[in-house]
């Protein structure tokens, strides 16, 4: 099916390609590098330090404001790892952008798109190991909202691998101070084709919605400040041995920044939570994380922030991760302008 949405896009724009008549040309780079240092003592088994760089580069061609072509790759380097190249991602979509519809089909980067969702559902792990989207992203925005719907495919159906996608939708309403938002995902894992023994069907997935208060117009001395309050529910089964099993609690967060500190404090009472692609510390019935960020250095294009994190959960209270970020991104920038003949 997404196969063949592909086409239908590509080719209606193909067609349509007839009536354009400037042609632009731009290239985007941009690089990456993190230190990440999971030693925390409450998730023995998942300990582990995640470093390297990401490095990505593409080249747009645009026939006019609203379509955009975009092919290149996102490559990753883990310090002392063997071969240097442990992923290299390819970047190839199609981009419709009016204002207020967004359509992007093909292989695309999720940061800003989808790194709105909290880690309970989606980990923050993904900008490391699947920086892009592999599938199709439809986003409606207006003055006071936006609602996004997606697809991710993880791995395509064969006689060795699974066929396992993620889907979901997110958005936010905010007229004024309150504003409320919403974000549901959803994993689907089924096995080879033939079906192997013992490679049952698994469905996964959860929600949250928020409700907050966004007070960064208001004096302050802080330069923003929020407060939001919601629920989460999670689901999972997995098809022949049992069915939907729930888990439901309560969620509240806290942001607040000042210069060049940041301070966002994340709490989560309720049951235990299965999520695959979400963080692991939500199987706990009570976990608190407080983010403590110091961003030392923003000059035109470059950025290096600090995050020192603090979790608290039932027998471990004093564990603690910290978080070295450097990213350098030049943006968009026009390299060719050139007249279209048919």
């Amino acid at each position: 099916m997404n196969k063949k949405l592909y086409l239908i896009v590509f080719f209606v724009f193909l067609f349509a390609g007839e009536a354009f008549a400037q042609t632009g040309l731009d290239v985007h780079f941009n690089g990456f590098g993190f230190l990440d240092d999971h030693e925390y003592e409450g998730l023995i088994p998942l300990r582990k330090t995640i470093s390297g760089t990401r490095t990505a580069i593409d080249f747009g061609l645009n026939p006019d404001s609203l379509n955009h072509f975009v092919v290149g790759a996102n490559a990753m380097h883990e310090f002392g790892g063997q071969p240097f190249f442990l992923q290299v991602n390819p970047v190839a979509y199609y981009s419709y952008n009016n204002g207020s519809w967004l359509l992007n089909g093909g292989e695309f980067p999720r940061q800003g798109l989808l790194s709105q969702y909290p880690r309970a559902l989606l980990n923050d792990t993904l900008m490391y190991y699947r920086p892009n989207v592999e599938g199709i992203l439809l986003r409606h925005q207006t003055a006071n909202s936006y609602e996004t719907e997606w697809i991710d495919w993880l791995s395509r159906q064969t006689a060795t691998q699974r066929n396992q996608f993620l889907a979901g939708f997110l958005g936010k309403y905010e007229p004024g101070m309150f504003y409320i938002s919403n974000f549901f995902m959803f994993m689907h894992d089924a096995g080879t084709k033939p079906l192997q023994p013992n490679s049952p069907i698994e469905d996964n997935g959860g929600g949250q919605i928020r409700v907050g208060l966004d007070m960064t117009h208001k004096q302050t001395v802080f330069d923003s400040l929020s407060f939001e309050v919601g629920g989460m529910l999670s689901a999972h089964r997995v098809r022949s041995e049992f069915d939907f099993q729930y888990s439901e609690g309560f969620v509240a967060s806290f942001y607040a920044s000042y210069k060049k500190f940041s301070f966002y404090d994340e709490f989560y009472k309720g049951m235990p939570n299965y999520i695959i692609y979400g963080d692991p510390y939500y199987v706990k019935t009570i976990y608190n994380r407080l983010d403590v960020t110091y961003t030392p250095i923003v000059i035109n294009r470059l950025k290096c922030s600090f995050m020192f994190s603090f979790h608290q959960s039932p027998g471990h209270l004093s564990d603690m991760s910290e978080v070295f970020h450097i990213v350098y991104d030049i943006g968009r920038v026009k390299i060719a302008q050139f007249k279209a003949y048919n």
